[in-house]
């Protein structure tokens, strides 16, 4: 088991802390009635850009969406149902409970459980909550292969919200809660959107902003590095930014871990550069901002929902389009799914947590002025989730050749509707079945079903136990084709895994069945984006 994950974090922490670096001179000021309206901008923001891009939600996979998106401000109503507003707000909800020092391991524990269904990054902590496996381990590569993912980019907004020109505590509030579910990228997507809002309330132009945004994020972080490309792309395609966008997803567009060897995305980075992208290329125009973060593709109803929050913030409520908010202050009292929050109560929780914030770091608060004591952005330390670990080749568990098995293995099947059996998955339930596989690489994934009748099993990697794993999931009545284990940083060269069903369970299980549906090989390899040059550049 490799410890440097959970060093990393400590370290991260440790640095976060020690390199605050207030610069007393610049204190800013604002009105209470700003304040307020710019943390409405935003909450109306994520509301209007998570509906207006709903419809088009990974239809572009490493392509534009060239179809028509038609939005109305009435559609604003479907926010209420949206996970980008309902799983922050349980943070929000955590902070109400616990207080806003609380450890990570209690925001974890309402997140994990709540009654709504989650994917990804989230999903995987949740798991790892009930597996015992707590923040913020949750969070590493060693124990969630979606560490990159996109989950805290698009739930850190509130974070941002209520830290008006205070890139330093917003980090160090992003850097407890991203390590729930993610690590390296998949934090700093969630650090540098929070940096975004923060850098927002005090300055209009957006250059500036991202530019500041980016000092809360390593700059040899691969996040830092595909911003800068953006910002690159655009001064040197200044008014095509589909030009910048198809020179982008040459050099960015393979990057993802989860969706390895599809052209489904969901890495944080690749997603936040189109954020950036709207940002720049919308020139301040909400609906040009959203076209384009849109348009742009794959996680494209997050996309324009962060793109939007940095305009509402920077612009406030009351500068947005009046259609907008009207749309917002039609629904303003009516409760997002799963939470005690409206838009209203939302705001105002978030007003209050502002000024407690800027009180706790030095800030006055007098009469009908708020002074806010001026903070230069602290970088964490660096973190690497999946260092040059690029995606191979899937193995199918009914590729026979690949694999050997020992004991009763059955197939899981289903019926298409049209009188065709699929084959979904293998399983096996009793004591000592086993399933084996050997393969040339650095990295493996296995995948299968996390079922209500899962059971447990041990894996070995090379003769030695890797990990006991636990195969069962029903939460929120979920259950999932999901990585069931997955190991990284071998050495290059053959490895053999084997998986032996053990026949336990925990006691809600309903079986002991483990499901195998493949394998997922990875190697060490230079990435693409590294020695990558833009025609302009060749």
């Amino acid at each position: 088991m490799n410890k440097v994950y959970p060093i990393l974090i400590l370290l991260s922490s440790f640095l976060l802390l020690v390199s605050c670096n207030n610069n007393q001179s610049e204190d800013r000021t604002i009105k209470p009635e700003v304040l307020k309206d710019k943390i409405a901008g935003g909450w109306a923001g994520k509301m209007i850009g998570v509906t207006y891009g709903a419809p088009t939600e990974f239809r572009a996979q490493g392509m534009i969406y060239e179809d028509p998106v038609t939005w109305k401000p009435s559609d604003i109503r479907g926010s209420m149902w949206q996970d980008d507003i309902y799983v922050q707000l349980t943070f929000l909800m955590s902070m109400d409970k616990y207080g806003i020092d609380a450890p990570s391991k209690l925001y974890q524990e309402m997140f994990a459980k709540a009654g709504y269904p989650l994917w990804h990054a989230n999903m995987q902590a949740r798991k790892n909550y009930f597996d015992s496996i707590f923040a913020p381990l949750s969070g590493t590569p060693e124990y969630n292969i979606h560490a990159d993912d996109i989950d805290f980019q698009i739930e850190a907004d509130y974070i941002g919200f209520m830290c008006p020109g205070m890139p330093q505590t917003s980090s160090a509030i992003a850097d407890k809660i991203g390590h729930i579910m993610n690590y390296g990228d998949g934090v700093y997507g969630g650090i540098f959107i929070a940096a975004l809002y923060a850098e927002a309330y005090f300055e209009s132009d957006i250059n500036l902003i991202i530019e500041k945004a980016l000092l809360s994020i390593p700059a040899e972080s691969d996040y830092h590095k595909i911003v800068k490309d953006v910002i690159r792309l655009h001064e040197h395609y200044p008014g095509d930014w589909r030009a910048a966008w198809k020179e982008l997803e040459d050099k960015w567009g393979d990057v993802d871990i989860c969706g390895a060897g599809s052209t489904f995305n969901i890495d944080a980075k690749l997603n936040g550069a189109y954020i950036v992208m709207g940002l720049l290329y919308g020139e301040g125009d909400p609906l040009k901002t959203l076209e384009i973060s849109t348009r742009c593709g794959q996680d494209s109803d997050c996309n324009p929902s962060n793109a939007l929050a940095v305009l509402g913030v920077m612009k406030g409520f009351s500068g947005l389009p009046v259609d907008m908010q009207e749309g917002v202050k039609s629904m303003g009292d009516s409760l997002f799914i799963h939470t005690t929050y409206s838009f209203n109560t939302a705001v105002a929780s978030t007003f209050k947590y502002a000024l407690d914030l800027i009180t706790k770091y030095g800030g006055i608060i007098t009469g009908n002025k708020i002074r806010i004591k001026s903070q230069s952005p602290a970088t964490p330390a660096p973190e690497v989730a999946f260092p040059n670990l690029v995606f191979d080749k899937r193995i199918s568990v009914f590729d026979k050749e690949s694999w050997s098995f020992k004991g009763e293995w059955k197939n899981l099947e289903s019926n298409d509707g049209k009188g065709q059996v699929i084959k979904q998955s293998i399983y096996a339930q009793s004591t000592g079945d086993e399933i084996e596989i050997v393969f040339d690489g650095t990295g493996i994934s296995l995948t299968g079903n996390w079922f209500r009748d899962g059971g447990k099993a041990d894996v070995f990697v090379d003769g030695a136990l890797h990990r006991n794993i636990d195969t069962y999931y029903y939460f929120a009545g979920q259950q999932h084709v999901e990585t069931i284990w997955h190991v990284t940083n071998l050495q290059p060269g053959e490895h053999k895994v084997k998986l032996v069903v053990s026949g336990e369970k925990r006691p809600e299980s309903e079986g002991t069945r483990v499901y195998i549906t493949g394998a997922t090989i990875f190697k060490t390899a230079p990435k693409k984006s590294d020695n990558f040059k833009f025609s302009f550049e060749k």
